[in-house]
């Protein structure tokens, strides 16, 4: 019998940033099809398109049916000073700190902002209480079996949801603050974390290589963390769109959140001393994220512009004729935890170079890797993939190999082994 799964989570297509809401639709469409029913529950996602099984909940049109909504007291952050932040609100980008000066958010206010069409409030701490708010009061009226949470954004409305049903909570670890900040952590997420990991019945991590990671930094016992590592749609990328280069000219693509996470430095590095020798590649970093006016002022420091194509934050469409149009995709990432954007490349046949610091290089046994640090190993296995057309030949073919054993319905299989352990 199908169970009734209570999910929540901040991003869901086509309303994403990343790889979140990428895994959040393969994980809740292989669940809805191995019988399972799914209430999703996003901040702010009136009009979201939902399939067989799944229903879309929007947190900002609970609170706004929910006159009498009251704050969901200590579990929730209650009585806590949120640190606001003046960054658009995104979970996945650096939360610095603020300056003495700035003001500090001390209660939230009855009237969520997250009830107003069009956006968030600029402090994200209090939106995330919001959002528990809102989970407190669906799971008050709602049947279901499981508490399933992405990410610590979801854990106060997870552990709310919990104290109100008794029913047993699953937190699903994509990415940690280790991964996103660095040495820069901010403690308001790294508490939140450990409420979660703590508090969780059950954990599933993306990857052994964030498993060991919840294990060295929060202590967390082994066996209480299970892994299911992402995969790729079939169906996704079955359009393909050519986009003819000039002659001689190759196309190294890096797509991601220019952060700290994704190690951008060391792709721009890296394309310099590849130009040295291929004066004719162009490079081109699609994304959006705080290094960016780092990352084009350290190309203009490298005078290699000429060659560097900064796209913006892609999507859709988009996405998919930069991977069509790319000879070579990199992910030199300082921290991954998994990484899907490798997948999405081969399924339009582009070889790939990703970090041995990642999570999808566990299942990529073709897939070229170096460490992200090593600038010089990172050009000269460019240099090698693009200078050799039977190498990235060879290499796409093996991807194309490797695709076919992945799946969303084996990571659904393992995500339902986890609840049924409860």
């Amino acid at each position: 019998m199908g169970k009734r799964i209570l999910m929540f989570g901040w991003e869901f297509p086509p309303l994403v940033s990343g790889g979140l809401g990428t895994a959040c639709h393969g994980i809740t469409r292989a669940l809805a099809e191995l019988g399972h029913r799914l209430i999703f529950v996003m901040p702010h996602g009136e009009g979201l398109a939902a399939f067989p099984g799944l229903t879309i909940v929007s947190a900002s049109a609970v609170l706004a049916a929910s006159a009498t909504a009251r704050s969901i007291g200590p579990a929730a952050g209650e009585g806590r000073d949120p640190c606001p932040t003046r960054l658009f609100l995104h979970p996945y980008l650096t939360v610095r700190p603020p300056k003495d000066d700035a003001p500090i958010f001390r209660e939230w206010p009855a009237d969520s902002l997250l009830a107003h069409a069009g956006g968030y409030g600029v402090d994200l701490f209090a939106e995330v209480g919001r959002y528990a708010r809102a989970g407190e009061i669906l799971a008050a009226r709602t049947s279901f079996d499981v508490i399933h949470g992405h990410d610590w954004m979801a854990v106060p409305a997870c552990l709310a949801a919990r104290r109100v049903s008794g029913r047993p909570f699953v937190l699903h670890v994509h990415s940690l603050e280790y991964d996103r900040s660095g040495e820069g952590l901010n403690d308001e997420i790294r508490a939140w974390e450990r409420r979660g990991l703590e508090g969780a019945d059950r954990v599933i991590a993306v990857s052994n290589y964030t498993k060991e990671m919840i294990v060295r930094h929060y202590g967390i016992a082994r066996e209480k963390i299970a892994v299911a590592h992402n995969a790729v749609s079939a169906a996704e990328g079955r359009r393909v769109y050519r986009v003819p280069a000039a002659d001689g000219e190759k196309r190294v693509l890096f797509l991601g959140r220019i952060t700290y996470q994704k190690g951008p430095e060391y792709f721009v590095e890296a394309a310099a001393r590849v130009l040295e020798e291929m004066p004719e590649t162009v490079f081109i970093m699609a994304g959006s994220g705080d290094m960016m006016a780092e990352m084009v002022e350290k190309v203009a420091a490298l005078k290699i512009g000429r060659r560097f194509h900064f796209t913006g934050f892609l999507q859709g469409r988009q996405v998919e004729e930069a991977f069509a149009a790319a000879d070579l995709y990199v992910m030199p990432s300082v921290s991954e935890p998994f990484g899907l954007t490798p997948l999405e490349a081969m399924m339009y046949d582009v070889p790939v170079i990703v970090s041995r610091q990642s999570g999808v290089a566990e299942i990529l046994k073709h897939a070229v890797k170096v460490d992200f640090w090593d600038v010089a190993a990172l050009a000269e296995k460019m240099i090698s993939i693009l200078k050799y057309p039977p190498m990235a030949g060879e290499l796409a073919a093996r991807g194309r190999e490797e695709l076919r054993g992945l799946s969303w319905q084996t990571t659904a299989r393992k995500i339902v082994a986890v609840y049924d352990s409860l």
